[in-house]
C-alpha cells in the first residue's frame, strides 16, 4: 500500500533499546554483524550517490554533540550522537545516540531508532569491512588496546567477518580487561589478558585501538608496530584526540572514510592536508588498491561516517518486516485537511 494512502500514516516504527536488544538477539549477534558489514560494504559501492558532509559538531570542554546526515536520493537518514569520555565517572555511557530514516519524496519519517547499541555494532562492522580488504591474508591474532564499551563488539565483528579467534587484550584499567574477557568467554575465542600494550601487540596481525580519553595520546609507538600489521584506529574521532605516534602514520598506507572529516578528527590531523590517503570506497569498488604486499603496514583511520549509520538504520528497517521488535509512535500530524492544522488542534480540545 502506498504510504500516503495508509490510514495510519501518522504512526512511525520506533526501535527502543529494549527492542534493539531483542532484534539483535533474535537475528544472532554474529549474523547481525555479518549482515551489517555486508550492507555497509554495499553502500560504500554506491558512494557517489550519497550526499556527503562532515558531521556537524558542537564541542565543549567535556565532550562533543554531533549530527550526522546523509541521503542516497531516495532515503534520508541522520544520527544524533555524543562523545563524553568523563561520563563513565558518573556511571554514564561515553556515547549515546538515536537516528531517523525518512522518505526523500515526502519528508515523512519511516523509522526512529536508538543508536547507542547500533553505533557500537556499526563501528565494529565497519572495522571488519575495512580489514576484509586491508588486513594480512589469514590474519588470526588481534590485539585490542582499550577494553571499554566498544571492545567486545570489535572482537565479535572480526570473528564473524574474518574468522579471528585469538585475542590479546590490554587496558590501563585492568578491571576493563577482566570485563571484556569475561563477556567474551565461551564465544569461541582464545583470550590472553596482557599487562602491557607491548606484550599485547607482539605477534598480532591486527591491532585495534579503541580508547576513550579526549586527548593527544600515544597508545602505539613506532617500535611496537612491525611490518605487515593492519592497524584499526577507532578511538581518535574528534579534534585534539589521537592514539598513534605520528611516525607510524608516515610509514603506513592510510585508508579513510571521508577525507574532509578525517583530516579534522582522525589520526591524520597530525599530518599536512596534502598527505596522501586512500578512500575506503575506492578500495571496495576496485578503483584503488588496498593491501598489495605482505610486509605493507596498513592503517584504517576510522572516525565513523554518516553513510555507515544510514546502512545500519536501513538494515534495522528491513529486519522489522520479519521481527516485530518495535512500537508505533504517533509522530506525524495528520489533519483531515492538510491545510487546517489549527482546526485539528481545536477539535482535539472539543473532544477532550
Amino acid at each position: 500500500m502506498d504510504m500516503l494512502r495508509r490510514p495510519d500514516i501518522n504512526l512511525v516504527p520506533f526501535v527502543s533499546v529494549e527492542n534493539m536488544m531483542k532484534l539483535v538477539n533474535s537475528v544472532g549477534i554474529e549474523q547481525f554483524l555479518r549482515q551489517l558489514a555486508d550492507r555497509i560494504e554495499h553502500d560504500f559501492t554506491r558512494w557517489q550517490l550519497f550526499d556527503k558532509v562532515a558531521r556537524v559538531a558542537s564541542h565543549s570542554s567535556v565532550g562533543v554533540i554531533e549530527l550526522m546526515p546523509t541521503s542516497d536520493g531516495e532515503t534520508y537518514g541522520f544520527k544524533y550522537v555524543n562523545g563524553h569520555p568523563g561520563n563513565t565517572r558518573a556511571d554514564l555511557q561515553t556515547v549515546t545516540g538515536f537516528g531517523v530514516l525518512a522518505r526523500v519524496d515526502t519528508g515523512y519519517p519511516i523509522l526512529f531508532s536508538e543508536m547507542t547499541l547500533l553505533t557500537a555494532l556499526r563501528t565494529a562492522a565497519t572495522s571488519a569491512v575495512a580489514a576484509r580488504h586491508l588486513a594480512p591474508e589469514d590474519a588470526s591474532i588481534m590485539a585490542i588496546i582499550g577494553n571499554g564499551a566498544q571492545s567486545e563488539f570489535q572482537a565479535l565483528a572480526f570473528q564473524a567477518v574474518l574468522g579471528v579467534k585469538r585475542l590479546r587484550l590490554f587496558d590501563i584499567d585492568s578491571v576493563a580487561t577482566e570485563k571484556c574477557a569475561r563477556n567474551l568467554a565461551g564465544l569461541g575465542f582464545e583470550i590472553e589478558c596482557c599487562t602491557s600494550p607491548e606484550s599485547a601487540v607482539e605477534g598480532a596481525h591486527i591491532v585495534t585501538t579503541a580508547t576513550a580519553d579526549k586527548q593527544y595520546a600515544t597508545i602505539l609507538t613506532p617500535n611496537m608496530v612491525g611490518a605487515g600489521v593492519h592497524i584499526n584506529a577507532v578511538g581518535g574521532d574528534c579534534p585534539g584526540k589521537t592514539e598513534l605516534h605520528r611516525d607510524i602514520l608516515l610509514r603506513s598506507d592510510i585508508f579513510v572514510e571521508y577525507p574532509p572529516q578525517t583530516r579534522i578528527e582522525g589520526e591524520i590531523q597530525q599530518l599536512p592536508e596534502t598527505h596522501e590517503v586512500t578512500e575506503l570506497w575506492q578500495v571496495i569498488n576496485g578503483s584503488k588498491p588496498g593491501r598489495t604486499a605482505a610486509l605493507q603496514t596498513t592503517l584504517f583511520d576510522s572516525v565513523g561516517f554518516a553513510t555507515e549509520d544510514f546502512s545500519a538504520l536501513c538494515l534495522v528497517h528491513s529486519l522489522l518486516e520479519q521481527y516485530a521488535h518495535f512500537d508505533m509512535l504517533d509522530m506525524v500530524a495528520d489533519p483531515d485537511d492538510p491545510r487546517d492544522l489549527f482546526g485539528m488542534l481545536l477539535r482535539s480540545k472539543e473532544a477532550a
